[in-house]
């Protein structure tokens, strides 16, 4: 795994310790969430993932309180959320969901000066922060400033939310699935999109999907949630992949998950062989994934590729057999995100 930037002044760590969530009371509650304990340092991902009923979402929302933990801490840079005034603590927790919940009578501007506003911030110092994170989410302060949310597609409006949750330079973000609401090209693009900020920005991040896939290419950490709001397993994905700790985690996370743990290595991370003749070989760049160079290989019908490094120069030549032994390693490292 790579090891997550720098955190700023504004990353701060989350814990949860023995947190429980039942509803209803005697014999007739039921547990939404039983005894979850985690920690997530500062400036990391932490993926929550399971299936659906298994308390995911509700995990998340007891952190900025809209939902209120039955028993247990949640812990925000060792300050419990309880403890806290409910409105200011949200004020400093960025949230984006899955359908973003843009206010379609507001400019893209006004949206992402919400908080901002909220906090007394003037009218200057709103607009160069807006203007800021519409540049850092990849639209142009000028085109899309004064655009309502109507106009924009799917995939700009979910760059809104995300630049809206920054806004206020939070030290926390939940994300509720927020790019399950796009078609997967978009949702690829937005997934790198956001691995490129959190680069920059090194925010803690509690991070909610079903999707094994993306908690795999998301996550610095992942807790994997079953039924009965129980913590199956927390770690790195890698670690997860190589050894599931019980059977219900290896059906999760399925039986391909070999082919997972390749997406986590590069051709960086490759021994190569001397290269000799080039001809005809199909090419990797530094960070293709193995998972990716192994498809191309066995698609061309070749035994091997060549592999370039950072100049865009050969550096050697790249096998199946080679990619298959990196399977045998049990400390894969974690692809270089772009």
């Amino acid at each position: 795994m790579t090891t997550p930037a720098t955190p700023t002044s504004r990353a701060a760590a989350l814990e949860f310790r023995g947190v429980t969530k039942r509803y209803g009371s005697g014999e007739e509650s039921t547990g939404a969430v039983n005894d979850l304990s985690f920690t997530v340092p500062a400036g990391t991902i932490c993926v929550l993932v399971g299936p659906s009923g298994c308390g995911k979402t509700t995990s998340l929302k007891m952190v900025n309180r809209l939902i209120e933990p039955t028993g247990g801490q949640i812990l925000l840079d060792g300050s419990d959320v309880m403890s806290e005034d409910v409105t200011a603590l949200r004020r400093r927790i960025g949230y984006v969901i899955q359908q973003v919940g843009l206010f379609p009578h507001l400019t893209i501007g006004r949206n992402v000066a919400v908080v901002p506003a909220l906090m007394g911030w003037t009218r200057e110092r709103q607009q160069a922060r807006t203007d800021e994170l519409l540049s850092l989410v990849g639209l142009e302060p000028g085109r899309y400033r004064n655009r309502y949310p109507s106009q924009l597609s799917g995939g700009e409006r979910q760059r809104v939310g995300v630049a809206r949750a920054l806004a206020a330079d939070p030290p926390l973000m939940l994300m509720d699935e927020p790019f399950a609401a796009v078609d997967p090209i978009v949702r690829q693009r937005l997934q790198d999109e956001f691995l490129r900020l959190q680069r920059a920005l090194a925010k803690t991040i509690l991070f909610v999907t079903h999707d094994v896939d993306e908690a795999i290419k998301m996550g610095d950490l992942i807790a994997v949630m079953e039924e009965g709001g129980r913590l199956a397993q927390f770690g790195p994905p890698e670690e997860i992949l190589a050894h599931p700790a019980s059977d219900f985690v290896a059906r999760f996370v399925g039986q391909d998950r070999g082919l997972k743990r390749l997406s986590l290595s590069t051709i960086a991370d490759l021994r190569t062989e001397p290269l000799g003749r080039r001809e005809g070989l199909p090419t990797f760049s530094p960070d293709t994934t193995l998972r990716d160079a192994l498809s191309i290989l066995l698609v061309a019908d070749t035994r091997g590729g060549v592999a370039l490094d950072e100049a865009g120069q050969p550096r050697g030549l790249v096998t199946v057999d080679a990619i298959a032994s990196a399977l045998a390693d049990d400390r894969p490292r974690r692809a270089a995100r772009a």
